[in-house]
């Protein structure tokens, strides 16, 4: 039943008569000027007050009110899926400014080997089978696609999953949030080997306290530090493997080794990882390679709870 439900809301999206997504203007997907409001200015980058530990930098594409507000519900609530390669071009854009920040691809020589990959933070089951479709995972497919044809590699790796259930985040204050989130996402068997492919950007439609955010960097850094345990030299093996297992399991704080700026990527230069209680390692490779976390991306920032260009 879900198959032919998605199937009938893209069928309606092409052949039935559309209204906007964000002013419910008649017969168009996104009217002018909200487009220009979704994806008209340069995507910023946002803190949450206060900021989650182990949260990468994020940059958003607009803030979260108003029309993009609409829209962006539109998509997740409504089935509004035409609105997906709006949204997507959007999320392509604070993607490009969040890469660029750190600097990868840039500088003399090839780009680092391997795809960016765009890793979506996943919607619980439940969320799943009522809405019909995942919303950030379709978002990031547009995304990458926008990225392909701007002659950035990228594709989508959807390797986290929900381990565990979670409360209804709506009400919840920004602590209450990060304790109902610690640990409750993980990698998939085999995502590991994904990962593997390249640099990792995580992206999700909206963020408000980057709880969200914070937990699946955990989930991705639980992996490397998981792979650094196998080839630790003398004396750190032990360190990397508690670790690992501290990391898995959402114990302890989140690794500070995401989120890196451009300063932090020249320093990274050898590809030092440092883990949650200070132990060092050193992956093969350069900074910004498979697996590592350069940053997250998202549509829009919900203004209320984010300080712009916080210093």
């Amino acid at each position: 039943m879900e198959g032919v439900r998605r199937w009938w809301q893209e069928l309606a999206g092409l052949v039935l008569p559309a209204e906007c997504g964000g002013c419910g203007s008649a017969r168009t997907v996104l009217c002018p000027p909200c487009s220009a409001a979704l994806g008209g200015a340069e995507p910023f980058r946002v803190r949450p007050v206060p900021e989650p530990p182990g949260l990468p930098a994020v940059h958003a594409a607009a803030r979260y009110a108003d029309e993009v507000r609409a829209t962006l519900l539109a998509h997740k609530e409504r089935g509004a899926l035409a609105l997906a390669r709006p949204l997507g071009a959007a999320l392509a854009g604070a993607v490009r400014a969040g890469v660029g920040e750190v600097g990868w691809g840039e500088g003399e020589g090839p780009r680092p080997p391997g795809d960016l990959l765009l890793v979506p933070v996943p919607s619980t089951r439940a969320a799943v089978r009522a809405r019909g479709h995942d919303p950030a995972r379709r978002i990031a497919l547009a995304a990458a696609g926008e990225l392909r044809r701007a002659g950035v590699p990228a594709r989508v790796a959807s390797v986290l999953r929900q381990r565990r259930a979670v409360a209804d985040q709506s009400g919840l204050g920004s602590r209450q949030r990060l304790d109902n989130l610690v640990g409750a996402l993980t990698v998939v068997p085999g995502g590991a080997r994904v990962l593997c492919g390249g640099p990792v950007v995580l992206v999700d439609d909206v963020v408000t306290t980057g709880a969200s955010l914070a937990e699946a960097a955990r989930a991705v850094w639980a992996v490397r530090v998981a792979e650094a345990a196998q080839w630790a030299g003398p004396g750190q093996s032990g360190r990397c493997e508690e670790e690992a297992k501290g990391a898995l399991c959402g114990e302890g704080a989140t690794a500070g080794y995401v989120g890196r700026t451009r300063e932090d990527s020249k320093k990274l230069s050898g590809a030092e990882v440092t883990g949650v209680d200070g132990v060092s390692v050193r992956a093969p490779g350069d900074a910004g390679g498979a697996g590592d976390v350069l940053c997250a991306a998202v549509v829009a920032a919900a203004p209320d709870s984010f300080e712009i260009n916080r210093n």
